[in-house]
């Protein structure tokens, strides 16, 4: 091969090798984790959760200063309720032991997926870290965590924690692992190894497709860009509360944040009105085009404004607002070529006026088209009909009413599977299409019995799979008899190894 065609990237064989002791190591503690009972993980979960809450603070503060993004005071409650709170949660769910259907005649044994490799965003890299090896223990599979780069030290800190407690409660040792230093090729490597059962990715568009094409099972999510419809039946002053609130929330780095509003235009001034005083600075026709200018370059984006403060951005687009929550740009368009209707993980959210419901479900499939399908919308309305006609015209998977997207359709202020990875289903390429959570992470073998009336169903009661009554001794079958010296030292040594197998397995 010659020069020129040698990869552009790859990664040393030491530094494979040594991230591939990892593997081995998940592979292990999976097998043995699949040995402990409904309690002993129930317990493992909890002193987890408990050590994660601990430093929830320490985590985002750190988070904060190692990535530039968002506020501390919210990523504090993320980390909190990815621990104790998604602990308490699924307190009372049972991943672990068998379910027995008396009526239709089935018994179905949990099968844990084995070894997870799970991606980690920048953007909410230690609740992310929290909820998916909450997720894994919860289920008794090994996690192997690959952090963004610009956030590796605090998820590493953090996985070590886990994984400490974890090992204090019980659990084998290496079920929690993390990858200290990741990089792109050593990803490509580690998430299409063998040796990794499931991947679960969390990140942007570029990273869920490596995923699906790695050849090894994978749940990833798309790109949110939240639409947001306020009728002429909503309580304006809520609305106005919950979408600010909902919008500055972590500078708004959440998926799930809104990213256009939609406003019927008899109210459309008393609410901006209500934005106003909690704390929204509408913007002018100059300082719209200012921000237009300053987030959208010719690449696409601007990255450095993700999770920035709104006072932030307004002084780097080149006006003042000192004590604005969020920035709103109302827009004469809502069509995909206005680019401030595109998502923005950032507190600017664009403002549109609709004559109608039916415009406005017009106006948000108009912005869903170039990037959201399958993600999450939101609704301030009393009209029990303009609910589900916006719900059933939108490509969204989740709609949430009378609450801020940001926590509700990321389950934390609705009913929702409490969740820091958002499903996208078929319409956003996704191979799931609800909130993540522990039944995601683990299958069952079913036992099936003839449904015929006269075939009587086994009595599985009481019997626990971990730990089968010994089957009645029989009379030993005939040795194996060897031909030859090579055929029987071959068979001395499968012996050997058979029994160094057992006693591990058996450690």
């Amino acid at each position: 091969m010659s020069q020129t065609e040698q990869p552009l990237l790859r990664v040393p064989d030491a530094v494979y090798e040594q991230t591939s002791l990892k593997l081995e190591r998940s592979r292990w503690a999976a097998a043995q984790f699949q040995k402990l009972d409904h309690a002993a993980t129930a317990r493992i979960v909890q002193e987890v959760a408990n050590a994660a809450h601990a430093k929830a603070r320490f985590y985002a503060e750190w988070a904060v200063r190692e990535t530039e993004m968002g506020v501390v005071a919210h990523k504090q409650l993320k980390n909190e309720a990815c621990s104790k709170g998604l602990a308490a949660r699924y307190a009372a769910e049972d991943f672990v032991s068998p379910r027995i259907d008396m009526v239709g005649k089935m018994v179905a044994l949990p099968r844990p997926v084995g070894v997870i490799f799970a991606l980690i965003p920048v953007t909410n890299p230690v609740a992310t870290v929290y909820f998916k090896t909450l997720l894994a223990l919860m289920t008794r599979n090994a996690i192997v965590l690959s952090p963004h780069p610009s956030a590796k030290a605090v998820c590493a800190d953090a996985a070590r924690l886990m994984a400490e407690a974890a090992k204090a409660a019980g659990a084998p040792d290496g079920v929690i692992q993390v990858i200290d230093d990741p990089n792109i090729p050593l990803i490509e490597d580690l998430i299409a190894d063998a040796r990794v059962d499931l991947v679960v990715a969390t990140g942007g568009p570029a990273v869920v497709k490596a995923a699906y094409r790695s050849g090894n099972p994978a749940l990833g999510v798309g790109p949110g860009n939240a639409p947001v419809l306020v009728d002429d039946t909503a309580d304006l002053r809520k609305a106005a509360q919950r979408i600010v609130a909902s919008k500055s929330f972590d500078n708004s780095i959440l998926c799930t944040n809104e990213s256009t509003l939609l406003a019927f235009a008899n109210i459309a001034d008393p609410l901006l009105a209500a934005l106003r005083a909690e704390g929204a600075h509408i913007c002018s026709p100059e300082e719209t085009a200012r921000l237009r200018r300053l987030l959208f370059t010719e690449h696409g984006f601007n990255t450095r404004m993700i999770g920035k403060d709104a006072s932030v951005i307004a002084r780097e687009a080149g006006f003042t607002a000192a004590t604005a929550k969020i920035l709103v740009t109302p827009v004469d368009h809502v069509l995909p070529e206005e680019k401030l209707v595109r998502e923005k993980l950032c507190p600017v959210l664009a403002f549109g006026r609709v004559e109608s419901v039916a415009q406005a479900i017009s106006c948000a499939r108009s912005i869903m088209r170039t990037a959201g399908r399958g993600h999450s919308a939101a609704i301030h309305s009393r009209n029990e009909a303009h609910i589900m006609a916006f719900t059933t015209a939108l490509p969204a998977l989740r709609v949430v009413v009378n609450a801020g997207c940001s926590l509700g359709a990321s389950g934390f202020e609705t009913n929702l599977g409490p969740s820091m990875t958002i499903g996208t289903g078929f319409a956003g390429g996704s191979s799931l299409s609800e909130n993540l959570s522990p039944r995601h992470l683990v299958q069952f073998a079913h036992i099936a019995y003839n449904k015929d009336a006269s075939e009587a169903f086994g009595n599985f009661v009481g019997l626990d799979p971990l730990n089968l009554p010994k089957s009645p001794v029989t009379a030993a079958p005939a040795p194996l008899t060897a031909v030859g010296d090579a055929d029987e030292l071959r068979l001395t040594l499968r012996k050997i190894i058979l029994e160094e197998l057992n006693s591990v397995l058996a450690a």
